[in-house]
């Protein structure tokens, strides 16, 4: 037989929501996802940029990943990286870390009861209110990211 005894998990691997423990790993968790995916499609995201800034030089994704291979080698494939995995990451903190302090905010004011009831409108009130903070944090480096991807001369590499 089995044994079915049940394990409760350590401390050290748990914490309180609302805590500052549980933000920070909001934070982190939210500068992981957003700021590492958006980099890792950094090449896509540049090709995509050209094609929308000059259509009849890039003309489609295989011929803009062709000419910019062609112009700036592999390497100028990651233009913009470092403010896109800056930007992306400080949105992830704002939208992961934000959304659960406006859940506590909001349901701290209409009540535990309204807040139960009318949870789908405090999940969605929450949302809106993180992402109008998270997408400041990444207004200036989207600028910058977009300026480095298709401004000829704004940022060469040192060759």
């Amino acid at each position: 037989m089995a044994d079915t005894k049940t394990v409760a998990c350590a401390d050290d691997y748990s914490c309180e929501v609302g805590s500052m423990k549980f933000y920070s790993l909001c934070a982190v968790g939210g500068a992981l996802s957003c700021g590492l995916t958006h980099t890792l499609i950094v090449p896509l995201d540049l090709v995509k940029c050209r094609i929308q800034v000059d259509p009849k030089k890039y003309g489609g994704l295989g011929q803009g990943f062709k000419i910019t291979l062609a112009e700036d080698g592999t390497r100028g494939l990651a233009k913009g990286w470092a403010p896109t995995l800056v930007g992306y990451s400080l949105q992830g903190i704002g939208k992961f870390g934000f959304y659960e302090g406006f859940k506590v905010f909001y349901s701290g004011l209409m009540g535990e009861e309204q807040a139960f009831l009318n949870r789908t409108a405090l999940y969605l009130g929450a949302s809106a209110s993180a992402e109008f903070f998270a997408d400041m944090f990444l207004a200036p480096f989207e600028a910058m990211k977009v300026r480095i991807q298709t401004m000829p001369g704004y940022r060469e590499f040192e060759k």
